[in-house]
């Protein structure tokens, strides 16, 4: 194997272990066992569709919230992953115009 094959397994392998790490330490346990409806909306604004509360904070019950605080750990090494994909992507393109 060459140098650069066995940076990338490697870089590889700390990227698994970061994104193994980081789903094993979030709580995806819900209070449910089985699928809940969802309340409805009404087509005039209300307050409850808002995701800021009256101090101008994300609602702890919004998605943007749930997303970026609670899972946040798991979504910044994802991508980081799909960056490198993307940019390894190019790299290995642009190697087989040059051959």
């Amino acid at each position: 194997m060459s140098k650069r094959s066995t940076k990338g397994l490697i870089v590889a392998g700390i990227l698994v272990v970061v994104l193994v790490l980081a789903i094993m330490t979030t709580d995806f346990a819900t209070e449910y066992d089985s699928p809940q409806g969802l309340p409805t909306f009404t087509t005039t604004h209300d307050d409850a569709q808002d995701i800021y509360d009256a101090d101008g904070n994300l609602k702890e019950n919004s998605l943007p919230y749930a997303i970026f605080e609670q899972y946040g750990f798991v979504l910044i090494p994802l991508a980081v992953l799909m960056f490198g994909a993307m940019v390894g992507g190019v790299v290995i393109s642009k190697e087989e115009v040059e051959e």
